[in-house]
């Protein structure tokens, strides 16, 4: 662990201590913040068992409060000059968003993230080469968190596969930062070109980016083919980078933001709050604690996880997530819930016979679809299509996710490898 004394505290006196954090950040808001002056009820609030009661926080809201000048928002709550750094969102559905830190929360998201990726057992003086290319995203503060670690870093950024593969070759490092995706698509390009990543020097590959990292099937492939120990890890780009960090037991990420973040899971149909106990699941929702700039109350990840509850082998306390997928991928078919990544997890389930690889492709506009839900499966290197295989898989998709499937086997390459995140939706135009 990086922070023993922190990590293994048990999560009734992290409650304890983040309940005085949760009280003074709420008199913050009402204070500096005009977009939670007018969002927050009149009079006390509690503490964090009645957080429940409070409002969520939509980022739909808060780019609404945006103006020409003010980029970042009603929820700013300091001066310009107290500002140290200000990141961006990617902007892929419209305008960024602009993410202010001062130097203190600065220093709090890279102690958070060093925690997490130092639990997947990266450790001082060993190589990492990152894939990112973090400039002016706030995967730049997560890159930090190994020179926290105290590790030798090698960023090398998206795009370069052949630039990542002589690095691994000439500067072997111990590990690999990357998408699943990424991951995955090395694995493939290093095969084709007879490239052994087994015998490479990587003996960790940490992903992070997208969901996909704790699935068995492409968790299992991506061991297989880099030879390595797979761990995952996880943040929000509002809230904090790497907040979550999976360690070598691969039983769920730790919340490596702990003191920082506060984790609630809602119901993402009624918003309702729901306990945080062992097995349960819903929509991660989460509250900033003792952030400064621009802080964050109750904000809706959209990402729906499994929580694991108790003490871990690793001897680290308080609660694991497992992210299923996107709440905002996901489609209804018949009143049944289809995540696309739990679509990917069960065709993952048919290797070799498949390429792992899938699109799901909505035969009609928005959220709800009629059944058939038509699914292409992209077959391996040189096989042909087999009806069987494809009524095998439809049957799998209604045993385990309860939802009748169109299988159609598309052939090897049908689909375009990501350098940076898969895309599984594909809507017809």
């Amino acid at each position: 662990m990086l922070e023993p004394e922190v990590e293994s505290r048990s999560w009734d006196e992290q409650l304890e201590l983040d309940d005085a954090s949760y009280r003074a950040q709420i008199s913050y808001l009402r204070e500096r913040s005009p977009f939670y002056r007018d969002k927050l009820p009149d009079g006390e609030v509690g503490g964090l068992d009645e957080i429940g009661a409070l409002p969520l926080t939509e980022k739909a809201e808060l780019r609404a409060t945006t103006t020409r000048g003010n980029a970042i928002g009603a929820h700013q709550c300091v001066d310009r000059d107290e500002i140290a750094r200000i990141y961006s969102t990617s902007g892929t559905t419209g305008t960024p968003s602009y993410i202010p830190l001062t130097a203190r929360d600065l220093d709090d998201w890279v102690t958070g993230s060093a925690r997490s990726y130092a639990a997947s057992g990266v450790t001082a003086g060993q190589r990492i080469v990152s894939t990112y290319n973090a400039g002016p995203f706030v995967a730049g503060a997560a890159l930090a968190s190994f020179d926290r670690i105290g590790m030798c870093h090698i960023p090398v950024g998206t795009g370069n596969t052949e630039r990542l593969l002589r690095a691994v070759e000439l500067l072997r490092p111990e590990a690999a930062v990357l998408t699943p995706s990424y991951a995955a698509h090395l694995a493939e390009v290093a095969d084709e070109r007879g490239v052994d990543l087994r015998a490479s020097s990587v003996q960790r590959v940490l992903v992070a980016g997208e969901p996909g990292g704790g699935e068995p099937a492409l968790r299992a492939k991506l061991e297989e083919g880099w030879g390595a120990r797979v761990t995952e890890a996880m943040g929000i780009g509002d809230i904090g980078v790497s907040l979550w960090g999976e360690c070598e037991e691969q039983d769920g990420m730790h919340l490596g933001a702990r003191g920082f973040v506060h984790p609630e899971l809602i119901d993402p149909t009624t918003d309702e709050k729901l306990p945080l106990v062992d097995g349960a699941s819903g929509e991660l929702v989460l509250t900033h604690l003792q952030q400064q700039a621009a802080p964050l109350l109750r904000f809706r990840t959209r990402d729906h996880v499994e929580v694991r509850m108790g003490i871990c082998a690793c001897g680290r306390t308080g609660p694991r997530v497992r992210c299923v997928g996107r709440t905002d991928d996901m489609l209804i078919v018949r009143g049944v819930n289809v995540f696309p990544t739990a679509v990917r997890e069960v065709v993952g389930g048919f290797e070799p016979r498949v390429s792992g690889h899938i699109r799901v492709r909505p035969a009609a506009p928005g959220v709800k679809q009629e059944p058939p839900l038509p699914i292409a499966v992209e077959l391996p290197r040189g096989a042909e299509e087999d009806a069987d295989l494809a009524a095998a898989i439809r049957e799998k998709l209604r045993a385990v996710l309860v939802v009748q499937t169109q299988v159609e086997l598309v052939p090897y390459g049908s689909f375009e490898r990501s350098e940076y995140k898969a895309q599984l939706v594909e809507r017809r135009t």
